[in-house]
């Protein structure tokens, strides 16, 4: 695996990052020193992503220079991380109502809808990270045949609990909001709950599957 770049978000910032692609190896090197650094001093928030790592500290406190040092002996000390994770099994309404943008994944890739939900629910997905919105998850394990450019113009109201496909990845939307991903079927169950702990269904590292609820016209 390539060495990772370290350098200066701001004063008060250090981020390390990996060279795409994006692989669940170099996720579970990011998870790993992500343990590692919350336990470090003057750390103030750790923040894993897509191939990279962001450590927020107290700039008046912290040596920059020794937590690049220990980023990068987390980062390099992890070697072939094993699995962490939960198995998660996401029900999914597919099609009609549900996902309106169905047809147009089937079209772009050649499928018919039923051969598009089938290579869909037969995956098996990867929770890479958390963002854009608390509980959403990017997750890899997208197969490349369902590769879909997302919508050339957003929904200004996407409902909680789609399941959509935006490029290499698929992911479900825990709340509603504005979204540009193709939206392929809705899940009933609720990906963000402020009373549950952890108040997120999915973490990193869980492995997710679709199971097909419903396939409508």
């Amino acid at each position: 695996m390539s060495q990772p770049r370290i350098f200066p978000l701001g004063d008060a910032a250090l981020v390390c990052e990996s060279p795409p692609p994006a692989t669940l190896a170099c996720q579970r090197r990011v998870w790993a020193a992500a343990e590692a650094a919350r336990d470090w001093p003057h750390v103030l928030e750790v923040v894993p992503g897509m191939n990279n790592l962001t450590l927020v500290f107290d700039p008046l406190e912290a040596d920059r220079e020794a937590l690049a040092s220990l980023l990068r002996a987390a980062w390099e000390a992890v070697g072939e991380a094993p699995p962490v994770g939960r198995d998660v099994d996401i029900p999914v309404q597919y099609g009609g109502e549900f996902g309106p943008d169905l047809q147009v994944v089937a079209s772009h890739t050649g499928m018919s809808v039923r051969e598009v939900v089938q290579r869909h629910s037969e995956a098996e997905y990867v929770v890479f990270f958390l963002g854009f919105q608390p509980g959403f998850a990017y997750m890899g394990g997208l197969p490349a045949a369902l590769h879909t450019p997302r919508r050339s113009s957003p929904r200004l109201e996407v409902p909680a609990g789609s399941v959509g496909i935006g490029g290499e990845q698929t992911g479900i939307y825990p709340a509603t909001s504005p979204g540009g991903w193709q939206l392929i079927g809705r899940t009933e169950l609720p990906l963000f709950d402020p009373a549950r702990r952890p108040p997120t269904l999915l973490q990193p590292g869980d492995r997710v599957r679709f199971t097909i609820a419903g396939i409508h016209a």
